[in-house]
């Protein structure tokens, strides 16, 4: 396990580069943080070195650089992480866990899509809505505003390898699909990779969806249907902000006694 320092040196890494990569501060130096040589480990100096090599002339490349160097960063820092860029970065999914401070577990999913509260291991978040200015207005974009008291009565309860399959049809694209999951000549490592998200809570976890499939049946095969055929009570917003229209979503949530994980994909145009 990672001393304290060293994780408070990779989180602030991460953040270093994940406010270059956004460009969310023009005014944000691109030098690098400053460590201690025993501060944040190999990893940490290995991605230092890695930054101070990038040409930082034109822009444009330095910021797919840096999107390259974050996503390695991030890949060699936990092998969640990996699972999780190999799974879901190439869709338009929200991927991220909270901490546990509620009975009621609804209000803790409330703060993961209101970005009020960040991974309790440091892990990844894919949230390409981020630094999106529609969130200024609708801070859980793309989620419809939610009412923590009223979110489980739209839910449904999940058994394990559902959730898993779940996740795993995530990979898809909601329109035009070429291929689905079921007929990838890499299913099996799909469905490895979203059994090793889902793992992260323990065999005590309790899951739940929003897919109408699982409302008879806590056991669909997400895996036979695929995304483009799956039907959920549906979480995203309906207005029409910066330029897309959401018309589908599939989401899984994961809780334990200390944790909440949400996953999320979205269909858009």
């Amino acid at each position: 396990m990672l001393a304290s320092a060293d994780r408070r040196a990779l989180d602030l890494l991460d953040g270093h580069l994940e406010a270059l990569w956004d460009a969310t501060d023009c005014a944000l130096t691109p030098e690098p943080i400053s460590l201690a040589p025993e501060e944040g480990g190999e990893l940490a100096h290995w991605t230092l070195d890695r930054l101070r090599s990038l040409p930082r002339e034109p822009k444009d490349a330095f910021a797919r650089e840096i999107g390259d160097l974050l996503a390695e960063f991030r890949s060699r820092r936990s092998p969640w992480n990996a699972a999780a860029l190999r799974l879901l970065d190439d869709t338009y999914t929200f991927v991220s866990t909270g901490p546990r401070r509620h009975e009621a577990w609804a209000h803790d999913v409330h703060a993961v899509v209101h970005r009020t509260v960040t991974d309790p291991r440091g892990w990844v978040r894919l949230d390409w809505d981020r630094a999106n200015p529609a969130r200024r207005t609708m801070p859980a974009y793309p989620f419809a505003p939610l009412d923590p008291t009223i979110l489980p009565a739209h839910l449904y309860p999940l058994e394990a390898e559902s959730a898993v399959t779940a996740l795993a049809i995530m990979a898809e694209e909601w329109q035009a699909e070429p291929a689905p999951v079921r007929f990838r000549p890499d299913q099996d490592t799909l469905l490895a990779d979203a059994r090793c998200l889902l793992e992260r809570y323990g065999p005590g976890a309790r899951y739940w969806t929003n897919a109408t499939a699982a409302a008879s049946d806590p056991a669909p095969d997400f895996l036979a249907t695929g995304l483009q055929n799956t039907t959920s009570h549906c979480f995203h917003t309906r207005e029409y902000i910066a330029g897309l229209d959401i018309f589908e979503d599939l989401g899984v949530i994961a809780v334990n006694e200390e944790e909440v994980g949400v996953f999320w994909s979205f269909g858009a145009y």
